[in-house]
This record gives C-alpha cells, structure tokens and sequence, in this order.
C-alpha cells in the first residue's frame, strides 16, 4: 500500500492527498514534518513535504507524486485527459497556479497566519505578482466547471489548495478581494468546499493545526 508521509496542515500535501482520495486509491497517512535531520533527509532528500512511499522507493516533489499516480493508476478517475494537447494545457495550467499564485502568496504566510510580519519590499514584489497570477489564471483557465475543462484535472488539486490561502493572504495582507473580478474561481472554490474528500482533508488540517502552531511557536517549524 502507498505511504503519503507529511501533515496535514501543508497545502501541498492536501494536493497529493486529494488526488488519491478522488482516484479511491488505498493509501496510508505517516505523519512527517519534514526538516535537515538525518532520519528525515532519508525519506526526503530535501527535506521536504509531501512524500510518497511507494514499493520500490520514495518520491518527493508535488508535481512528480502526481505523475507517478496518475501513470501508475490511469484508470482510477483519471486527472489528466487522453489528447496530449490537453494533457499539455493541464499541466500548464497547475504550474502558472504554482509559480504565480501559490509561490507569491506563500512569501506572504507568516504576516497572514502567524502574525509575524513580513518586510515591505517582499510584500510589495508578492502583491504584484499575485495579482498577475490571477489574471494569468482568468485569460487560461476554462472553469467549465473544472480549471481546465469539464473534467478533474490536477490543475484542480492545484487550484483547490492554492487559490483558498492566496485569497486569505488578499484579505488579510493587502486588504483587497483577489477574486472579486473572478466569479468563476470563487464558484470553483465553493463547488470543492462540497466536496466529501475536501471537506475530510478540511477537518484533518483542523484537528492537526494546534499541534502545528504549537510548532510554529517553539520554533520547532
């Protein structure tokens, strides 16, 4: 049985984690923090969250897990579609989410949840690259009803996880609604607030959260 080593109050690791729910993909949950520890560098090499423990190994590195399950179980709800165009447009779609959504918010996280604050000059390069990132995602994605089309892609385990904590930092760092010109997302972010696998991941995030803030605190994380 495959292994998802990380926590549950990392985004990324709520990717991997919807993807196998959604595809009804026996797995276990290990509980791994990550870090430069030794036992840890083991599993990740970089030290890193998420970590798929597979039989021949362990994989790291969000998009790759996603690949790797996709590949290994095409026919368990599949997340990419058949034509390579579309293939190609999907994993487009999740890399712009990552790289101009997810990555500049994320700058932001320590001012928006964990009332530390953040120098100006970051903030600044994160606010105007966020709001790029969104228009980036208005003009590409299709959002009939999913990112990429009328089917769950992994685009969608980027967007769910993604878009969700961009708009909190939004609000909460910049005073601003980033999706207030974008209904489609905001219907999006709704239509997955629904979902049963999304509302699981949602509840263990909140059971593990005082525990990581606890972390957080002690510098520990």
């Amino acid at each position: 049985m495959l292994k998802l080593h990380g926590f549950a109050v990392s985004n990324y690791y709520n990717m991997v984690k919807l993807a196998l729910l959604e595809k009804g993909i026996p797995f276990e949950e290990v509980l791994f923090f990550g870090g430069q520890s030794p036992q840890a560098l083991k599993v990740s090499p970089r030290g890193k969250v998420p970590v798929l423990e597979t039989e021949h190994g362990f994989l790291s590195e969000t998009n790759l897990i996603l690949e790797y399950i996709e590949q290994t179980h095409p026919d368990n709800k599949p997340l990419l579609p058949a034509d390579a165009f579309a293939q190609a447009k999907v994993r487009e779609l999740a890399k712009e989410i990552e790289l101009y959504i997810e990555l500049p918010a994320r700058a932001c996280y320590p001012e928006a949840f964990f009332g530390a604050k953040v120098d100006p000059v970051i903030k600044d390069k994160a606010k105007t690259e966020l709001l790029a990132g969104v228009e980036t995602l208005k003009r590409n994605g299709t959002f009939s009803p999913y990112v990429a089309g009328n089917q769950m892609t992994i685009a969608d385990m980027k967007f769910c996880f993604s878009l969700d904590l961009a708009s909190a930092v939004g609000k909460k760092v910049f005073d601003m609604d980033l999706l207030e010109d974008f209904p489609q997302a905001q219907t999006l972010l709704n239509h997955f607030k629904q979902n049963p696998n999304v509302q699981k991941i949602a509840a263990d995030k909140d059971a593990q959260m005082p525990v990581f803030l606890e972390m957080v605190r002690s510098g520990k994380r």
